[in-house]
């Protein structure tokens, strides 16, 4: 197996063990049990605990990030469309990975590595946003990308009262979008 092979394998297995058991589960020692190889294995592809858990966090934004640029690929939409289909993507990756994608950020609380991750990923997907919907409004670029830090946010909390079951998709989809159009000062 190559070794990008071997790190697929290891990052879903993880996944699993997350789903099934939790992140508190996830070591690289019950990783490499699970997955059948040895513990130097796991620890030359992650080398920590917290490496395992910011790899498949990561792992979860690539996904997201691709499913945003992908939707937003079609031009010539009006606000109301693009506000829809950012909420749409962002929602249904949260759906995709239910509630582990928020777990696993939640293990990493306190992570010096993970907080660092955490804002680099938090400027690209607010970036993406602001990309977007920039055409759309009537504030400065960085005012813009002020508002945007809020509406990630607040679509962070949506997707977490969806993942939980305390939201239907269709309305954390629903109220993103509003808050995408109304949070924007549109033109």
């Amino acid at each position: 197996m190559t070794k990008e092979a071997r790190r697929e394998q290891l990052l879903e297995t993880a996944l699993a063990i997350v789903r099934e058991q939790g992140p508190d589960a996830l070591t690289l020692g019950y990783l490499a049990e699970r997955a059948g190889v040895s513990k130097p294995i796991t620890y030359e592809h992650f080398e920590t605990r917290s490496g395992l858990l910011v790899a498949l966090y990561r792992q979860i934004d690539e996904q997201q990030v691709r499913a945003l640029q992908e939707s937003l690929a079609v031009k010539g939409r009006a606000l109301d469309e693009v506000a829809r289909v950012i909420a749409r993507a962002y929602m249904t990756c949260h759906s995709n990975w239910g509630p582990e994608g928020h777990a696993i950020a939640g293990a990493l609380m306190g992570d010096a590595q993970m907080g660092a991750v955490q804002r680099d990923l938090l400027d690209n997907c607010v970036g993406i946003f602001a990309d977007a919907l920039a055409p759309f409004s009537k504030l400065a670029r960085k005012a813009l990308r002020q508002r945007c830090v809020g509406i990630v946010g607040a679509a962070e909390a949506l997707s977490l009262d969806m993942t939980r079951g305390r939201m239907p998709q269709a309305a954390a989809i629903e109220n993103l979008a509003a808050l995408l159009v109304s949070g924007i000062d549109p033109i």
